[in-house]
């Protein structure tokens, strides 16, 4: 475990304004014999005033959250592949357009769900995806992919073999990453004078608007607002020179970086900092209210949940996420509370989740005899399921919700 006193980005000293307790890995879904063995850390976030950034005090080893068995495969999510799909249309039309043999690089590819719609138009592309399973998926699809950490030295490897990128993508990685310095000078690096760097990840203004404090666990070692990216990839050359909100993961933000002085910065930057300033993401108070708002919203999620099985009430988990993880072990449920959880992935299904040992369930057992109540963890997929579960609501089923509001819905 790495624990730190002071910003990963600026140096400057920090304090945690609020612990969410003991913490298991989000992700570290396991068997019955394996709990005496299972590893907790303590997750409290801090909020840098000197740079803006809001990061986690202490964060396990990168080998515990992303290896061989590592429990997330994007493609699984209908609407994340349209969204990804239109991530690289947006790439291929504003930056490759009319380029002579370019090159794209990815970090954090997963099963290769954007880098397909380069390699499909035979673009020369490498995806960088630290869990080897999940790059296994993408390799043999056919899309190039190594499973190595990015930095620096990386980067120079990269230029060696297949020369300078004319673009460096993320989705829901940069986050991951607590050496920031390290990925923004293997960054730097890589990109022709004339690239770009673009990513997207859950975004702070939507996390503190929503009180949306599962998006805070062990891989989330940052949450990035336009003002912390802006700072943080300023000390390494690079500009931001757009910024694209985005509705998945319940609230993101894309940004579009290049080197200093090489294009033109969209009015979007400087709106966006004004509204992050207007709604005080620059102030320590506005962490103080957010920790007083995940109090309130857990004691609310306990009474509802509490008073249910009293009342003869079932009730399910719907989707075993990593958010979950925080949630489950935040707020002290447990299998008294929710009889199983409900997933679809073949990796999760007969294990135990993370810390709380709620059994994790195939979705044909959510079916086969619906709950009276579903407890939503995967809420920022929440049209997409609702869509798909009309005959759960038909059958008299409810949702228990708790983001932005504890409240249940048909």
């Amino acid at each position: 475990m790495v624990a730190v006193s002071r910003c990963r980005v600026c140096d400057a000293p920090i304090d945690a304004f609020m612990s969410f307790g003991r913490m298991p890995i989000a992700n570290g879904f396991l068997t019955a014999n394996e709990i005496p063995n299972e590893y907790f850390f303590e997750l409290a976030p801090a909020f840098c005033g000197a740079c803006g950034m809001f990061q986690i005090m202490e964060q396990p080893e990168p080998e515990k959250m992303f290896h061989e068995q590592y429990a997330f495969f994007s493609s699984t999510s209908r609407h994340m592949q349209a969204h990804f799909e239109g991530f690289a249309n947006a790439v291929l039309g504003r930056v490759l357009a009319g380029r002579a043999d370019p090159f794209v690089v990815e970090l954090g590819s997963n099963d290769g769900i954007m880098l397909r719609h380069f390699q499909r138009r035979g673009i020369r592309h490498l995806g960088i995806e630290p869990s080897i399973n999940v790059a296994d998926v993408a390799r043999g699809h056919g899309i190039n992919t190594i499973s190595e950490f990015f930095g620096r030295k990386l980067a120079d490897d990269i230029v060696a073999e297949h020369g300078h990128a004319d673009a460096i993508l993320a989705a829901n990685v940069m986050c991951h990453i607590p050496d920031l310095p390290g990925v923004a000078a293997g960054v730097q690096r890589l990109l022709k004078p004339d690239g770009v760097f673009i990513f997207e990840d859950p975004y702070l203004g939507d996390m503190i608007a929503k009180t949306s404090y599962d998006q805070i666990y062990d891989e989330h070692v940052f949450i990035f607002s336009v003002n912390s990216v802006a700072r943080a990839f300023a000390m390494h050359g690079l500009e931001l020179i757009d910024v694209m909100p985005q509705t998945t993961h319940g609230g993101s933000m894309r940004y579009m970086l290049a080197p200093k002085g090489s294009r033109a910065v969209s009015a979007a930057v400087g709106d966006a900092l004004a509204k992050e300033r207007a709604q005080g993401l620059d102030q320590g108070g506005t962490y103080l209210r957010f920790k007083q708002n995940c109090e309130a919203s857990r004691g609310l999620l306990m009474r509802t949940l509490e008073k249910l099985p009293g009342k003869g009430k079932r009730v399910v988990g719907y989707g075993a996420t990593s958010k979950s993880t925080t949630v489950t072990n935040y707020c002290g449920i447990t299998p008294d509370h929710v009889e199983f959880i409900s997933d679809t992935t073949p990796i999760k299904q007969g294990k135990l989740s993370p810390g709380a040992h709620i059994p994790v369930r195939p979705y044909t057992e959510f079916t086969r005899q619906y709950p009276d109540y579903a407890l939503l963890f995967a809420w920022n997929h929440a049209t997409e399921i609702r869509e798909k579960e009309s005959a759960f609501i038909a059958a008299g089923g409810q949702w228990i919700v708790y983001v932005p509001e504890v409240k249940i819905v048909s």
